[in-house]
């Protein structure tokens, strides 16, 4: 038939494309998790851009499937449909991608190490390989974080501001610079790093611990400058450059009785900060083209703390974009728009996420379906309030959600099971998929209109002209659903949504 002109009552073409499929395992909770080991991992290969008049379905299920493509011509436009109706306009054009990545944490180096070397490869092929979610970015701690097995900083001991005794630790060489290396070579072009640092030396901070609530002392402030600039000179002697650097993780951490590492920051002080210290001496050092990052946590400080800080407008011209955690996203996400609305040359980038958090037990739920519906709809929220890319936490964690020094244990993607030489890829891992592998890095949000509201959706185009529209519906029943490009009055996409499924098609 005229793939233009398929009858409603008929599809025109239809193909299965196999990979290696899911080996699935069901630990009794709502869904199941992939089992990959040594010698097998399900994989996908690298999305394409479809025909000319043909589209791909992409289908992640509660009920098993993951990442099914099928492949269908184009139908004729029908003016009377009781479907959802998803009008898109690509003339309308928003934020570009930057990218999707992880953490490269010293508990994602232990727990890849503790795999068999095949093994621990297969895991970060599925991360940043072309059959895996094709992740381009990573954030590296700046010394320890609650995910190592002690606290630490780059120069414990006694008081030294001029950092003559500054350097790396046995935790970079073992677990951080080897993955990030091996990261490097699979990803085509730049694997953009981001640096963050959770705690200053105790020595720098005004109670003497790593922890907070506390500051940094205000005779530190150029010390602790100087110490991120120490740690890009390190890893760059490694062979290894970041993109871009955060003014800090999560400063509200550190003005609250907590057992993770932190410095904490007022508004003003953090302007100070930025304005006299970390701006200027990034800037004049050799790593003055790196992209410099503000806030790195929650929803609640947008756009309000940032105002505060940008009072002081020397702290504004240095910073390049925001940090955004996932942990508050019950707030409205209208404060992301308003952040871009007010600074529209800064981007928004999502730089922590992850579930099992503190009271969510247990913390690691394999197969669990819900966790992956978080993620999936977090990310679409994101995006359509000018978010530009998403960074996952711990990209392996154990069994329990570790190993956390301070018992902060939590749920990742992939869980590794040591002792049995396998690690299992949840249903987050493909929540991922649906958006790291089909919007790479120059992929641009486009408008669209919805004619209900019980399914979200985003839309974008590539930089290879593809159209990607992803589709969550958390609902007990499926959702069929029209896309029309506004442009064209004579073809629609059409597609069942199932219950409890992530789909994302590309035409």
């Amino acid at each position: 038939c005229d793939p233009w002109e398929c009858p409603a009552t008929k599809t025109c073409f239809l193909v299965y494309v196999l990979a290696n499929q899911c080996a699935p395992r069901s630990y009794g909770y709502s869904s199941v998790v992939c089992v990959c080991n040594a010698s097998y991992c399900d994989n996908f290969p690298p999305n394409t851009k479809p025909q000319d008049s043909s589209y791909f379905v992409y289908t992640t299920t509660e009920g098993g499937l993951r990442l099914l493509r099928q492949s269908y011509h184009f139908h004729a436009y029908e003016r009377n449909s009781t479907d959802t109706i998803i009008t898109i306009d690509s003339s309308k054009r928003h934020q570009t991608i930057i990218g999707w990545g992880g953490a490269f944490t010293d508990s994602t180096g232990i727990n890849i190490n503790s795999l068999s070397e095949p093994a621990a490869a297969t895991l970060l092929r599925a991360y940043y390989s072309d059959n895996g979610l094709q992740y381009n970015m990573g954030r590296v701690p700046i010394g320890g974080t609650d995910f190592s097995t002690h606290g630490y900083s780059y120069n414990d001991g006694e008081e030294d501001p001029k950092l003559l005794r500054f350097n790396l630790t046995a935790e970079d060489f073992s677990y951080k610079i080897p993955l990030i290396k091996q990261a490097q070579a699979l990803v085509k072009g730049e694997l953009k790093l981001l640096a963050s640092a959770w705690t200053a030396p105790k020595w720098m901070k005004r109670n003497g611990m790593y922890t907070g609530p506390d500051f940094l002392k205000d005779e530190m402030y150029q010390a602790w400058a100087n110490y991120f600039v120490k740690f890009l000179r390190a890893y760059a002697t490694e062979k290894i450059n970041f993109w871009g650097l955060t003014t800090g993780n999560e400063p509200s951490t550190g003005l609250i009785p907590s057992k993770i590492n932190s410095v904490g920051w007022l508004p003003g002080s953090m302007g100070t900060f930025i304005a006299e210290n970390l701006g200027p001496t990034i800037r004049k050092s050799e790593f003055a083209s790196i992209k410099l990052l503000t806030i790195d946590d929650q929803l609640f400080m947008f756009p309000k703390m940032i105002e505060m800080i940008f009072k002081n407008e020397k702290a504004k011209d240095y910073i390049d974009g925001f940090g955004l955690h996932y942990y508050w996203n019950w707030l409205p996400r209208t404060w992301l728009k308003e952040t871009h609305d007010q600074y529209p040359e800064k981007f928004i980038l999502a730089t922590e996420s992850c579930e099992g958090v503190g009271i969510d037990q247990p913390h690691v739920k394999l197969g669990d379906w819900k966790r992956a519906e978080n993620y999936a709809s977090d990310i679409i929220k994101d995006l359509n309030n000018w978010v530009t890319g998403w960074i996952d936490w711990n990209m392996a964690l154990d069994l329990t959600g570790g190993p956390t020094y301070i018992d902060n244990n939590v749920d990742a993607p992939i869980i590794v099971n040591s002792t049995a030489g396998e690690f299992y890829k949840q249903p987050m891992y493909y929540a991922l998929a649906h958006f790291s592998k089909f919007l790479p890095e120059g992929s641009q949000r486009i408008s669209f209109t919805q004619t209900t509201n019980d399914i979200l959706v985003t839309s974008f185009i590539r930089p290879d002209g593809a159209v990607v529209v992803t589709i969550l519906n958390p609902n007990l029943h499926d959702a069929p659903i029209r896309i029309r490009p506004v442009d064209n009055k004579h073809a629609e996409v059409r597609a069942n949504i199932p219950t409890k499924s992530i789909v994302t098609i590309v035409y």
